[in-house]
């Protein structure tokens, strides 16, 4: 699991900070990315690193401002270009379908691979047997969500000198073992996969928020997190100023985290 910042500015682009996207990649967890917003010239800023746009499964959009989400239209449509196939999921407030399907449409922007947008609701939006994601509204004086991906528990470490030891050799019977199956052996030996296995390594989570002032829900998404990823417009001594816009303050994010 990789952490890219592909974009950490606030509100328009800069010569060395452009606007905001983060991609998780989880290659060796799931073979995917996911981003979180998609600010303009996102995808110019993945050209600088190693993610394969065709390898993006999912898209979270914290809210709809356009520094968030301008990039959406262009990276979509590149993906298509570049033999993207698979699907691509789409999260976001209200109002992010109708951007999406709008942009395409007028610019006569066909994919070729199936979208699906889902506007969320709080709660759980996605699980399955690897990962859930929570999302829950912040503060920001339009819908602007923060997202809570935790990594579920992963299988202990195979213990292969053990195995060995026992005489079980190397093959699909090891691959068994792993996912917690019990395994007969020739001469009618059972294998046990809770001797054979370490214990269970803990999955790590991931929160993502999106704009927003201090707000119950920002500390609640970041209970436990391993990571913290937690906007902060303003310098410490800005602290009204940061109210008055919905947004955060260097000394307040440290407060949360």
């Amino acid at each position: 699991m990789d952490v890219f910042f592909l974009g950490t500015g606030a509100g328009v682009p800069a010569k060395l900070r452009n606007v905001t996207s983060i991609a998780l990649k989880i290659l060796e967890e799931r073979g995917a990315v996911w981003l979180f917003d998609c600010g303009e010239a996102t995808q110019h800023q993945i050209l600088h690193t190693s993610i394969k746009p065709r390898r993006i499964e999912k898209i979270f959009v914290t809210h709809l401002h356009g520094d968030h989400i301008y990039g959406l239209p262009g990276l979509l449509s590149s993906r298509s270009f570049q033999g993207g196939e698979t699907l691509v999921t789409v999260y976001g407030p209200e109002g992010i379908k109708e951007f999406i399907e709008v942009s395409l449409k007028i610019s006569k922007s066909y994919l070729k691979y199936p979208i699906e947008i889902i506007e969320v609701k709080e709660g759980i939006i996605f699980e399955d047997e690897q990962f859930t994601v929570e999302a829950r509204l912040l503060e920001h004086g339009i819908p602007s969500y923060g997202y809570r991906v935790v990594e579920k528990d992963r299988p202990g470490t195979l213990l292969a000198d053990k195995l060995a030891a026992a005489g079980v050799k190397p093959g699909p019977a090891y691959k068994k073992i792993k996912n917690g199956e019990e395994v007969i052996l020739h001469d009618g030996r059972v294998i046990n996969p809770e001797e054979y296995v370490g214990p269970p390594q803990k999955g790590r989570i991931v929160t993502i928020l999106g704009d927003t002032r201090v707000c119950e829900n920002a500390i609640s998404l970041s209970l436990d997190a391993d990571l913290l990823v937690h906007e902060a417009t303003f310098s410490g001594e800005e602290e009204s100023l940061a109210f008055d816009y919905f947004h955060s303050t260097t000394l307040q994010a440290a407060d949360t985290a």
